[in-house]
């Protein structure tokens, strides 16, 4: 019986995906300041080269009616929500083809559900 119960939570760790696990949104805002801050705001309707991300998490792609998006951004029929932050923030333009976003991408799977974790705080 312990075998079992061992082998179910061994699998059930394997089968978790990353964003299940606890993140430090603390962490994330340094990664924000570092590697966001330049074109996105965390105050509502204050933009810079990007939209304002104050309340990203919920909120439908090309949403924010203070800033001008790409017609692929509105017409993607995304929602942020943290799944698809994490799908976008790999990769922008393999998600969204056609933004004009130019993050390259983090990669690195805990940075990434880090920086989710400090936009997630943004509301």
């Amino acid at each position: 019986m312990i075998r079992i119960s061992f082998a179910v939570a061994v699998l059930l760790g394997i089968a978790t995906p990353q964003l299940a696990r606890a993140q430090d949104a603390t962490a994330g805002q340094a990664l924000f300041k570092r590697d966001c801050a330049a074109c996105h705001e965390i105050v509502p309707a204050k933009i810079r080269i990007g939209p304002s991300l104050f309340g990203i998490v919920g909120r439908a792609a090309g949403a924010d009616p203070n800033f001008h998006y790409t017609a692929a951004n509105k017409n993607s029929a995304l929602t942020w929500d943290q799944a698809t932050l994490d799908r976008y923030l790999v990769n922008p333009k393999a998600v969204v083809p056609g933004t004009t976003m130019t993050y390259a991408g983090q990669k690195d799977d805990r940075k990434r559900g880090d920086l989710i974790a400090y936009l997630a705080t943004l509301r």
